[in-house]
């Protein structure tokens, strides 16, 4: 018992994060305003996420940064190679996006994005899918683009040259009958399609992020919202489920990142220019990228966020308000219930269950908005946070019983992540939770990973 009262410590009072329900002046009186991001700022509503025109550039900055860690963990041999071949492609990207009026630092990530500089790449088996340097779609190389394109014939040579039979040859056949795979005429095509969808949108990033989802997709969207001559950035982060939710599930429906498309490529467009001028600092990206199944040590390198390592480090924390306890009463009005098995292994430290339920006050903070949002879009019960911190100690105890849970460095002993259970109560209350979780990735703010009984959120530091 005095062991346990040594770690838990005197566990400072801290403020918990936002309330339920904020109080604002206006004329003199007070006005109840609720939590409930993706409502937008209302007279009753307060959204930590919604849109604001004051802060597109730092929400295209976010979402460049929030979804990067797709094209690091799936570029073919990996960023830094992908972004070797690219490279190697700059002086036809040069001189196709000089010809069509077109960004070629724009054109050179999709180029990555789409092929990662592969100019034989092919999405499926199906030539009748996307192909080539820029993955051109046949029926639009042949019917937008007005490129020459035999499907046959190119599937006939296909089979040819991944049978190894007079492959150069072929190749270049190849290339005559089907335009898709020669580099400077999908180049050219690429930005044949870019102009075409600007003069048809007015904007150049609505052209940009059409190239995934299609000119008429985006003008769907875009009807829906209501307006047609706005920022890309606007559409996506102003569209909801509770605001302009028309617009969000028309985007949603696409089903294939095309939503995200343009984020993408801006991420796209950071690596080159890493790749180029700061080649080190990309190195130092890719690992990080690369160490787990999420952008979490990105966010908290392990050489920089210090684990708990034991239970007294953990009732310090607590003590100094580093961490903050769960209080199961207010979380409940956030739409959290807080498992009642979470710090089941503490007794084999001799330690409370108590002290390993606790959060970073940020991390609290992000639990709260997540919970809060879920509840607002599904009008459910609570979700279920099942684990938050761990100091070293516990987690070698847990790991020697799950095989899941990692022997290395886990955000779990820094404070910064929690675990929810992916037990729901409907269907409804799944995607509403699968929306927070990917718009707050979308704004950088977390990275998460799909365990099989949890999903693990790690939070950005403020």
């Amino acid at each position: 018992m005095r062991r346990r009262l040594l770690a838990l410590g005197v566990v400072v009072a801290a403020a918990a994060g936002l309330a339920v329900v904020l109080l604002a002046t206006r004329g003199g009186t007070d006005a109840p305003k609720t939590l409930t991001p993706g409502a937008g700022n209302t007279e009753t509503t307060v959204d930590p996420i919604a849109w604001s025109p004051k802060r597109r550039r730092e929400l295209e900055r976010r979402a460049a940064a929030g979804l990067a860690h797709v094209i690091y963990a799936k570029s073919p041999g990996g960023a830094i190679l992908s972004a070797a071949r690219t490279a190697t492609w700059r002086p036809e990207v040069e001189r196709a996006a000089k010809r069509g009026g077109v960004d070629p630092d724009v054109l050179e990530a999709i180029v990555m994005l789409e092929s990662a500089g592969r100019a034989d790449a092919q999405a499926s088996n199906d030539l009748d899918g996307a192909v080539g340097l820029t993955q051109i779609l046949a029926e639009t190389g042949r019917n937008l683009l007005g490129m020459h394109i035999d499907v046959r014939a190119s599937e006939r040579l296909t089979r040819g040259i991944n049978r190894g039979r007079k492959v150069a040859a072929r190749l270049r056949v190849r290339r005559r009958v089907d335009e898709r795979f020669d580099p400077a005429k999908a180049l050219a095509g690429t930005v044949r399609y870019l102009r075409i969808a600007k003069q048809r949108l007015g904007r150049t990033d609505l052209a940009i992020g059409a190239y995934h989802m299609g000119i008429g997709n985006m003008q769907t969207a875009l009807a829906a919202y209501g307006k047609r001559d706005i920022p890309y950035t606007r559409l996506f982060f102003d569209s909801t489920p509770l605001r302009h939710a028309k617009a969000y599930r028309i985007l949603a429906a696409l089903g294939d990142d095309s939503s995200t498309y343009l984020w993408r490529v801006m991420a796209a467009r950071e690596i080159m220019r890493l790749y180029r001028e700061d080649p080190e600092r990309l190195a130092g990206q890719a690992e990080l990228q690369g160490r787990k199944a999420s952008a979490e040590e990105v966010l908290h390198p392990a050489d920089k966020t210090p684990p708990y390592g034991d239970p007294f480090a953990v009732g310090r924390a607590r003590a100094s308000g580093q961490l903050v306890a769960l209080s199961p009463q207010q979380l409940a009005g956030f739409g959290v219930r807080v498992d009642p098995r979470m710090g089941e292994l503490a007794g084999r430290l001799h330690q409370s269950r108590r002290l390993y339920r606790a959060l970073r006050p940020q991390a609290l903070r992000m639990l709260e908005i997540i919970g809060a949002g879920t509840r607002a879009i599904a009008r459910t019960r609570p979700l279920v946070v099942t684990s938050t911190v761990r100091d070293a100690r516990y987690q070698r105890v847990l790991a020697a019983r799950n095989i899941e849970a990692t022997h290395n460095f886990s955000l779990h002993t820094t404070g910064w992540a929690f675990d929810i259970s992916r037990s729901y109560r409907s269907r409804a209350q799944a995607l509403a939770f699968q929306f927070m979780l990917d718009r707050l990735t979308a704004l950088n703010m977390i990275a998460w990973v799909r365990e099989p009984g949890a999903i693990h959120v790690t939070v950005a530091s403020p």
